[in-house]
């Protein structure tokens, strides 16, 4: 998930996007990577890896496929590494790269995956291309994206709304877009992939689901929004009492009166065969 240098990320290489990273993919894990299944044998390229949080769900639900990981973050690899054998499973192969100039032949992978990084890149299609170039014909990419467009909350609240533009605004600043989810079919056909398939997946938390609210809405999402607060009253964007009644207001969001839904978007496509 680390695509460039530390400030191409709106959100930060500190420990605790670190550890935010973490409690998303184990929120996640379930809901999110139940179309990732690869056979035995099979050669699967995990395209912006970052620190290996979306690694671990990969190897534990494919332990017969051969998976090959890159970043062009040799930090977050090493991250990787040590939480992938902290956790007790085979490191797969480390490879240190830009995805616009990957380091392998073409056709050289089976299948790719891609999971919160398209969202974080000035130029998705460049990339698309190159990981279609290294995908072998009727091979498949999977990419997984968020769409902050889809946002619903309860009690629905200005100063939240504000403190969750102020996070996109930087995004798009920094060359990113937080609502790709709902252009990843026509990113993946314009890039000359076939058989493309959608698959929605809603979160949705309030206090039947004390859970997704805990770990999704607070310890994530909003602990996402957080994690910009300096730079954005830097940028200009909003205040400190501002921008903390918006976190105060997507903290009511997570409690047991409050609501909070938000869309990711599953995109499986194909390399047309030869």
């Amino acid at each position: 998930m680390r695509m460039g240098r530390d400030h191409d990320y709106v959100h930060g290489y500190a420990a605790a996007e670190q550890a935010r990273l973490w409690d998303q993919a184990a929120t996640l894990e379930s809901r999110l990577h139940r179309g990732a299944r690869y056979p035995a044998g099979g050669t699967v390229l995990e395209a912006g890896s970052g620190v290996g949080a979306q690694t671990i769900p990969l190897l534990r639900q494919n332990p017969d496929a051969v998976l090959t990981c890159v970043d062009i973050a040799a930090a977050s690899l090493a991250e990787a590494q040590t939480r992938i054998r902290a956790a007790g499973l085979p490191v797969p192969a480390l490879r240190q790269a830009d995805l616009k100039a990957l380091p392998f032949p073409r056709a050289s992978f089976d299948h790719a995956f891609v999971c919160f990084v398209l969202e974080h890149l000035p130029d998705p299609p460049a990339v698309l291309a190159e990981l279609r170039r290294v995908v072998r014909p009727g091979g498949s990419l999977t990419v997984i994206e968020g769409d902050h467009g889809s946002i619903l909350l309860h009690p629905e609240d200005a100063a939240a709304r504000a403190a969750i533009a102020c996070q996109a605004a930087l995004q798009r600043r920094a060359g990113g877009d937080p609502e790709i989810g709902r252009r990843l079919s026509p990113l993946l056909r314009q890039a000359g992939f076939a058989d493309i398939r959608v698959l929605p997946h809603l979160v949705y938390a309030d206090g039947t689901r004390p859970d997704l609210a805990e770990g999704f809405v607070r310890r994530t999402f909003a602990a996402m929004v957080a994690g910009i607060r300096d730079e954005a009253i830097r940028a200009g964007l909003t205040d400190g009492p501002a921008f903390d009644a918006g976190l105060a207001a997507l903290d009511r969001a997570a409690g047991p009166e409050g609501s909070f839904a938000y869309t990711f978007f599953e995109v499986t496509a194909f390399v047309p065969p030869a």
